[in-house]
């Protein structure tokens, strides 16, 4: 089958991935093969792309979301079927989806609405479970007195979402942080019920709303050079998600206020064998939030064709950490 794949890891300048042949994959005794109709471009697989490479002789081929139809499944699967249209996030251990077919352990997939195309239905999976998993964590609510959430980055793929599933599943009053016009509108389109400048004084902007402070805050992009303002915005025994990585995060910034720090990646639970059947879950209630007219995709870049050069492009246009919503590369 053809995939897009690389030996090095490189920056856009140099770029080196390129459409090959390589061989089918063959689905396990858990596992559902998926004919790929449409993925999602996230920055994470830029930071993969410029410093993962193959090993000796071999490739490396990324994308971890994606949308399609079950094509086979393995001898244990009894959640599909040949025919049932699916999205997920696919595992980082494994090959990716920027190829014609995928094998995805069916416990991290969900069935796709009737109504929603597969361009679409790529552009929710990691979003989702990102900011499921940052706001309400190992549950399924808000953490205790949790009234008031700041989300940092609300015009990108997690912030969307975040802004998206506060608005479905709590009565929290959500505040978003953009920097541009076009920004602030999405963020207003996504549900959030006041936009903020995060390039301007923060303190200052909420002061000025009647809020003092907020009992959570979800970090999507520069925690660590926004760390000092959010410390301060945060209450005494409030609460940060993080799921920018962040190196070099000053924690004794919050220990005054004993704030609860919290990380979050995708694929911990897969990596630690953690209940990855949540993943599913998750992705089942988000289909039926979608369903409901309660959450709505967020392509707001769509790509045509699995080539080196959309690639190129949507990688482009995420290095600019400027998009708004998702960037979706549709195959067929």
């Amino acid at each position: 089958m053809k995939a897009l794949v690389y030996e090095k890891a490189h920056s856009l300048d140099a770029w080196a991935i390129e459409l090959a042949d390589v061989a089918e994959p063959t689905p396990g005794g858990s596992d559902v093969l998926v004919e790929v109709h449409a993925v999602g471009i996230n920055p994470g697989e830029t930071f993969f792309r410029k410093t993962r490479s193959a090993d000796a002789g071999g490739r490396v081929l990324l994308g971890w979301e994606f949308a399609g139809k079950v094509i086979g499944v393995g001898a244990a699967v009894r959640r599909f079927k040949v025919g049932d249209r699916v999205f997920g996030t696919g595992d980082v251990r494994r090959d990716g989806a920027w190829a014609e077919r995928v094998t995805v352990d069916d416990r991290i997939v969900a069935a796709i609405p009737d109504a929603l195309s597969y361009a679409d239905a790529a552009s929710l999976p990691i979003g989702a479970i990102t900011a499921w998993e940052a706001i309400f964590r190992d549950a399924d609510a808000l953490p205790v007195n949790v009234n008031r959430v700041l989300v940092i980055g609300g015009a990108g793929g997690v912030g969307s979402l975040a802004l998206q599933l506060l608005k479905a599943k709590t009565q929290a009053f959500v505040i978003a942080t953009a920097s541009r016009p076009e920004s602030r509108a999405w963020c207003m389109d996504m549900g959030a019920d006041l936009v903020v400048d995060h390039a301007g004084d923060m303190t200052a902007q909420l002061a000025t709303a009647g809020i003092p402070a907020v009992d959570l805050a979800l970090s999507t992009a520069n925690s660590h050079g926004n760390l000092p303002w959010i410390a301060n915005l945060l209450r005494p025994f409030g609460h940060l998600s993080v799921v920018d990585g962040s190196p070099g995060l000053d924690v004794n910034l919050l220990v005054s206020k004993s704030v609860s720090l919290h990380t979050e990646m995708i694929f911990s639970r897969l990596l630690n064998d953690y209940a990855p059947e949540t993943h599913g879950a998750i992705l089942d209630q988000v289909a039926a939030f979608v369903a409901e007219g309660r959450i709505r995709p967020i392509v707001n870049t769509r790509l045509d064709g699995l080539t080196p050069e959309t690639m190129r492009a949507a990688h482009s246009l995420l290095e600019t950490k400027r998009t708004i919503g998702k960037v979706v590369i549709a195959i067929r």
